[in-house]
């Protein structure tokens, strides 16, 4: 009652009344779950009104439970938090995204920011190429994996069955001079693509393959705890997605949505980004450790349009080339 008289006063006189936001807030993210919950906690530390209701899963899992929703009429987040920008310019593309121009994106590159303001990247999380120790030479080249040296001892993750790497797929095949034809001579050297990046850390690290395409924080944490493994920047650059955060245009607390990416655009946001182990976006802050350089990090572009345009036909090319 009192907020509602403050506001009727304030209105009186003309002016706009200015709330904190409060509420529950529900998130839908492919956060690992102890991400989610240090995001969410430090969320919650920063916003005492807001309580974070969180459900985790894979991307495609969680997009299959959203799309259930908008099928009854019933979609419950107000906020996605996910691996890749191909999902959400489909989203965009229905009209399912909130924009919010307002966004404080101060520090983080235009590039990682959709320019209609209705998704923003909360990190970059690249791909390259891990090695076992003992493997007989260290890559520094895309075109490496394709050295007798290495005939069938790579691995890689599908496209047919992970977003993030059809991802990787079509950014190699865009900016390597080779395109198609790099993993024409992949599938000639014996190389296989099958699981996903946890499958393809556990063959490296073990043993079985010595070489593999994987996203950069995993073999860079089970380094640091002992594994026999490195990671490496091609110098041809890496592939990346990017975590980004959108609003549902079906959002049930908007304004909590919003402080919520906010905070993930923040300092703090940035920040607890670097402590979990991952290229923050905002160039303001520095990489966790076990990492090179930001300057030293090249990232090949990517189309996420037409990636969405086309995610059948890649697949498709895919698996005529690699014959699977």
């Amino acid at each position: 009652m009192r907020r509602i008289l403050i506001a009727s006063a304030l209105l009186a006189a003309g002016l706009q009344p200015v709330f904190a936001a409060d509420g529950k807030l529900v998130l839908y993210t492919s956060q690992p779950n102890t991400d989610a919950q240090q995001t969410a906690d430090a969320f919650m530390a920063k916003n005492p009104g807001i309580k974070v209701e969180w459900v985790r899963d894979g991307t495609p899992k969680i997009m299959a439970k959203l799309r259930a929703e908008i099928e009854a009429g019933q979609p419950q987040p107000d906020v996605l938090l996910i691996a890749d920008v191909v999902t959400m310019e489909g989203l965009k593309k229905e009209g399912r995204l909130l924009p919010f121009k307002d966004a404080k994106t101060s520090g983080i590159d235009a590039a990682l920011v959709d320019k209609d303001g209705t998704y923003f990247s909360t990190k970059l999380i690249t791909t390259g190429i891990v090695y076992n120790t003992k493997a007989p030479f260290v890559p520094a080249s895309w075109a490496d994996l394709t050295k007798p040296e290495a005939k069938g001892l790579v691995t890689m993750p599908s496209p047919l069955t992970s977003g993030a790497a059809l991802i990787h797929t079509v950014t190699l095949t865009e900016n390597l001079k080779q395109g198609w034809d790099y993993y024409a001579q992949l599938a000639k050297n014996g190389a296989q693509a099958a699981g996903g990046n946890g499958d393809i850390l556990k063959a490296v690290s073990g043993g079985d393959k010595l070489y593999g395409m994987i996203v950069d924080y995993m073999p860079i944490r089970e380094k640091a705890k002992g594994a026999p493994v490195e990671f490496v920047f091609p110098k041809e650059g890496v592939s990346a997605v990017t975590e980004p955060a959108g609003i549902l245009s079906t959002a049930k607390n908007p304004e909590a949505a919003k402080a919520f990416i906010n905070f993930l655009l923040s300092k703090d946001g940035q920040e607890l980004a670097a402590k979990m182990g991952y290229i923050p976006a905002s160039a303001d802050v520095a990489l966790p450790a076990g990492y090179p350089d930001r300057a030293s990090i090249k990232v090949m572009t990517f189309d996420a349009a037409g990636a969405l345009a086309n995610e059948t036909k890649n697949k498709e090319k895919f698996s005529e080339v690699m014959g699977q």
